[in-house]
């Protein structure tokens, strides 16, 4: 499998995959919610409902090693859309190979396709690897200048 080949999005076959590496996900944060079976409705219905979409990245034996969910809204400011990278997980056994540089760049490219103006995402400020491998894409800390750029969010 050639490095070009080694990220591609996801079928509606391969929705098992996605979620065995949500699921994954999931246990690395060491949450136990969602279940494994609401993690493979969820990604199903968005996948199918075309609410966004899943790139699944290969390890160099063609093994699933890595995932990213997309999704994508327009923007008032920017009269484009923008791509929002909700989440992205590379499995512990194939991480330093460059699988997450190649999902962001994946991401990336796939924003450019659909005419994105811009990639957002948001990281905790604790996991310092996964910062240093969005700055080393060329994510900025502080994307809407001037000050940082707070996520807030709420229960309801």
């Amino acid at each position: 499998m050639s490095a070009a080949e080694s990220v591609r999005l996801a079928s509606a076959g391969e929705v098992p995959i996605v979620a065995r590496l949500l699921g994954e996900f999931r246990d690395w944060w060491q949450k136990s919610e969602p279940s494994d079976e609401a993690i493979e409705a969820n990604a199903r219905r968005i996948l199918e409902d075309g609410e966004g979409d899943y790139l699944i990245a290969y390890d160099a034996s063609g093994q699933p090693a890595g995932v990213a969910q997309v999704r994508f809204r327009w923007s008032v400011w920017t009269s484009a859309p923008d791509c929002w990278l909700e989440d992205l997980y590379v499995s512990g056994s194939a991480r330093r190979e460059g699988v997450g540089s190649r999902l962001v760049e994946a991401v990336i490219e796939l924003a450019r396709e659909r005419g994105c103006a811009r990639v957002e995402l948001d990281v905790n400020e604790g996991n310092e690897a996964a910062i240093a491998l969005y700055v080393a894409c060329g994510f900025r800390t502080e994307p809407k200048p001037p000050g940082r750029t707070l996520f807030l969010g709420r229960s309801i």
